[in-house]
């Protein structure tokens, strides 16, 4: 579907982390400058604080560390577990004004992350046995993209294209400007002779038989019902992978699934994800602040 690029995790996780430190922190914590001299150390817990599939503890952990290279972070469940309200999900030890400091930037990391990996989670356990994979989009929060399609991965999802880069991907305003699903695709073809399949997306029949007639590899069904979603599988057969995508929600998901497709894309895992429910508590330290 797409040509694999390797993008660096871990470092742009690293630049992500430490602009959002600087975001929040900026010159100073004046509230936790004021009340918690840097001698006080101790040890604090995040908790769950309802049901929900954990994810982004590598980036929870750096968040920290960042900050405090001294600060000790002890994992109690692993990304994919699923925890329950009140469970332990990690100890924080160390100097408590940066725990402190670095404590909302850690939980948004993990809450937005775990809120993504649960959502997917929903989805995959809807559509179980129907052999379809679950697909994300580039509908996600900006500059967060890697670390959301990773938090879908955890979730059970597969990765669509990483951005406009790695793939051919024809839409609506492309064949709206080329004259049409066959003009469009014969452009990119002669743009790229060589190695690059070509998915694109339509809208009704007339387009399937000509992104068939075309070569298309991947062949994207827009916003179809499911009556519709048949119809076009049937006529394309085999001939090319056939993804499904609009309108798809926890209701529907299985009834599309059963058309099938061999991928259904789903933009709500990334644009649409809540943020789980999770905190800090400090439960020791080792002297009382100053009065």
């Amino acid at each position: 579907m797409k040509r694999k690029k390797s993008i660096p995790l871990n470092e742009y996780a690293s630049m992500l982390i430490n602009a959002s430190l600087a975001e929040d922190i900026g010159s100073g914590d004046l509230t936790t400058d004021s009340i918690v001299p840097l001698t006080v150390k101790g040890k604090a817990t995040i908790l769950a604080k309802e049901r929900f599939v954990i994810a982004g503890l590598l980036f929870t952990e750096k968040v920290f560390r960042t900050l405090d290279g001294d600060i000790k972070f002890k994992r109690h469940v692993n990304d994919g577990d699923t925890v329950n309200s009140g469970d332990a999900i990690a100890s924080v030890s160390g100097r408590l004004a940066n725990i402190l400091k670095a404590e909302r930037v850690a939980l948004n990391f993990l809450q937005r992350l775990s809120g993504v990996a649960t959502l997917t989670g929903r989805f995959i356990k809807e559509i179980r046995g129907t052999g379809v994979k679950i697909l994300d989009t580039r509908k996600t929060t900006p500059c967060m993209r890697i670390l959301e399609r990773y938090a879908v991965r955890v979730g059970g999802g597969e990765n669509h294209r990483f951005g406009l880069f790695d793939a051919i991907l024809i839409k609506d305003n492309h064949i709206k400007i080329a004259g049409g699903v066959e003009k469009a695709i014969k452009r990119v073809k002669e743009k790229y002779p060589k190695g690059m399949s070509v998915e694109v997306e339509v809208k009704n029949l007339k387009e399937v038989k000509e992104a068939l007639k075309c070569g298309a590899a991947v062949i994207m069904l827009d916003n179809m019902d499911t009556a519709m979603i048949k119809k076009a599988v049937s006529l394309i057969g085999k001939r090319a992978l056939v993804e499904v995508s609009g309108g798809v929600t926890l209701k529907n998901v299985r009834r599309i699934a059963s058309c099938g497709a061999d991928f259904i894309s789903i933009g709500a895992l990334t644009h649409s994800a809540r943020a789980v429910d999770a905190s800090l508590e400090i439960e020791k330290w080792n002297q009382r602040p100053r009065r």
